[in-house]
């Protein structure tokens, strides 16, 4: 985290982008270019009508998963008027406590995003975070910032952290009524991967070979899939902490709780996918993407 001096000598905090030129392009010019090669090969193709209030996303390095996050950011770009993006995420434990950012910006090669600190100052009046230094090498938001900078430009983020646990969905039903409250139109997205199988790490229920990788992508992703677009999201952390197909499932259930609070009566998985695909190998990791 660093601080920055902005106009009237207020100085503010900004998280920096560590990711940038490892996980995902280091400057403008290359995301953009990434986006627009990610938006050019999508085969989302939704009705005019549909309005998307909410997503889920994954968060490996955008050579992996990166066209699966852009897209369903995309489809939430349906031209109104969005004050703020908020954006759950962390990889946490159901002791965990919740983490969230109240003020400052978050940095990307595209520009700053400026946090939405009315939101934020009203929602840690109902429950208590931790502090905000635990963003501060958190893959989870920041490979989605790029996206929601290219498709938001002039939106404001509300980054917050939330463990596998039922409290984590009152966290989700009270930001999207404190927006609506506020009269501040939000889109809201939870960011989560899916299995990690394999040695790397340390879950190998079926083994090794292509039985293991059907049963990852047929079964164990499918058991958290069928959740989320049921919009259940008790179900979704039951799931996950039972059979380990979702590394923040506390992120996914809260942004499901957020979309049933603006509206969303029902989900869709567009896009799945796996890094074995890209790089097959013993250990690999299932990628969902999911509309509200």
């Amino acid at each position: 985290m660093k601080k920055i001096q902005i106009q009237g000598g207020r100085t503010v905090n900004i998280r920096e982008a560590v990711f940038a030129g490892s996980w995902y392009p280091k400057n403008a010019s290359a995301c953009i270019e990434e986006i627009e090669k990610f938006l050019s090969a999508s085969t989302i193709r939704l009705e005019p009508e549909i309005k998307c209030v909410g997503g889920i996303v994954p968060h490996a390095g955008w050579f992996f998963s990166g066209h699966i996050a852009c897209n369903v950011i995309q489809c939430l770009s349906d031209g109104d008027k969005v004050d703020a993006v908020v954006l759950f995420g962390m990889h946490l434990h159901p002791s965990s406590p919740m983490y969230i950012m109240t003020d400052g910006a978050w940095e990307t090669p595209m520009g700053n995003v400026p946090v939405a600190e009315e939101i934020a100052k009203e929602l840690v009046g109902h429950f208590e975070f931790d502090s905000v230094n635990h963003f501060s090498h958190d893959n989870t938001i920041e490979l989605q910032m790029p996206f929601i900078k290219y498709f938001f430009p002039d939106a404001k983020i509300l980054p917050i952290g939330v463990p596998p646990v039922e409290r984590s969905l009152e966290v989700g039903k009270t930001v999207a009524e404190i927006a609506e409250r506020q009269g501040k139109t939000i889109k809201v997205i939870g960011s989560t991967d899916l299995t990690h199988y394999g040695l790397n790490y340390g879950f190998l229920p079926k083994g090794i070979g292509p039985d293991a990788v059907d049963w990852v992508c047929r079964d164990n992703d499918r058991k958290i899939i069928d959740a989320m677009v049921s919009m259940n999201p008790e179900r979704v952390i039951h799931e996950a902490l039972e059979h380990q197909n979702a590394c923040c499932a506390g992120a996914a259930a809260a942004a499901i709780s957020a979309a049933r609070q603006l509206g969303a009566e029902k989900a869709q998985c567009v896009v799945y996918a796996s890094s074995y695909e890209k790089s097959p190998g013993d250990s690999f990791v299932g990628y969902a993407g999911i509309i509200m």
